[in-house]
């Protein structure tokens, strides 16, 4: 998957179970960059189990197996969203992380909101570069990284090219879910079983 092929879409309550299973595929570290402090599996379950899909935006990308490599969730408060993100080990340096914040970003565009926050520990380099690449204004205390970017208003392009993202995107897993499909038609015959 290479950064001109990572296509973003986004998530419903029927991706719940996906994404539980993601954030636990971090190793500890990981979690402890995504979320700011190291957390239990019952903590991730239980911050999965309270996402509102409805007045918040989860974005992820699906690798050829349909797992996700990559998720982007976007929280909503008045004129402001604030953006965590998170990419397995093995899919990074591909563009995923870009990808999702470069989605996130025009979708909280096209709500209306004006600002886009994101908070992460000072150690986290990768998400600072994201985050840099975006023009997003970094500062930085006490080992903790706050970056802000001021959004341009929505417009028609920002809206059709939202839709034309996901379309593709949907357009994308069906793809993969296909070919994995003919991969199992096409395997081997198990050995039975006595």
């Amino acid at each position: 998957m290479s950064a001109k092929n990572v296509h973003v879409q986004r998530l419903g309550e029927a991706s719940r179970l996906a994404l539980r299973r993601h954030f636990l595929d971090l190793d500890a570290e990981d979690v402890r960059l995504r979320f700011g402090v190291t957390i239990s599996a019952t903590a991730i379950a239980n911050y999965v189990d309270r996402i509102d899909f409805d007045s918040d935006a989860v974005f992820g990308v699906h690798d050829d197996e349909l797992a996700l490599v990559g998720v982007a969730h976007v929280g909503f408060a008045e004129d402001m969203a604030e953006l965590g993100v998170s990419v397995l080990p093995a899919h990074r340096g591909r563009g995923i992380g870009s990808a999702l914040l470069a989605r996130a970003a025009d979708h909280v565009r096209n709500r209306f909101v004006t600002r886009l926050f994101m908070h992460c520990l000072a150690e986290n380099s990768a998400m600072m570069h994201i985050a840099r690449k975006l023009g997003m204004k970094i500062f930085v205390d006490t080992g903790e990284a706050d970056a802000f970017v001021k959004l341009a208003p929505a417009d028609q392009a920002s809206v059709a090219g939202e839709f034309v993202d996901q379309r593709l995107a949907l357009f994308d897993y069906a793809l993969k879910a296909q070919a994995m499909r003919m991969r199992e038609l096409n395997a081997p015959p198990r050995p039975a079983e006595r």
